[in-house]
């Protein structure tokens, strides 16, 4: 399970609404492994709607900011603009973090995203539980 503060939840939604009609993305953090106490957007830098990629500089600015609050990455976040909220074939093969949670929200309906989490290991997907506190 992952726990997301309702105002960081809050921020991701509107961070993949201010995306759409691309994919948005960002990196979840925090002192646990499974409570985000951060959320830091990111620009997709394929600006694409089908696909997200973080620009490699920017990645690196968040990871050293994670690393002086004394933060460990436990999530990364992306939209999915058109299609259901589950990593696609590209986003298992891409997943590169194993112990990371993988937050997708469907924006397929604009009026009612839809956020769900997934564990991913050797492309092998298992969803996890997300609970909003």
């Amino acid at each position: 399970m992952i726990t997301l503060p309702r105002k960081i939840y809050d921020r991701m939604i509107e961070h993949a609404k201010k995306g759409y009609p691309n994919e948005a993305c960002g990196i979840l953090a925090g002192l646990a492994r499974s409570e985000v106490s951060e959320f830091f957007p990111m620009r997709n830098a394929d600006e694409s709607s089908i696909s997200y990629f973080m620009d490699p500089r920017e990645q690196l600015e968040v990871f050293k900011k994670m690393r002086t609050a004394g933060l460990e990455m436990n999530g990364i976040f992306h939209s999915h603009v058109a299609s259901v909220a589950a990593p696609s074939q590209k986003d298992r093969r891409l997943a590169f973090y194993p112990d990371a949670s993988y937050l997708i929200v469907s924006l397929s309906d604009l009026d009612r995203p839809v956020l769900r989490s997934f564990k991913i290991k050797d492309e092998m997907v298992a969803e996890e539980e997300i609970k909003i506190v």
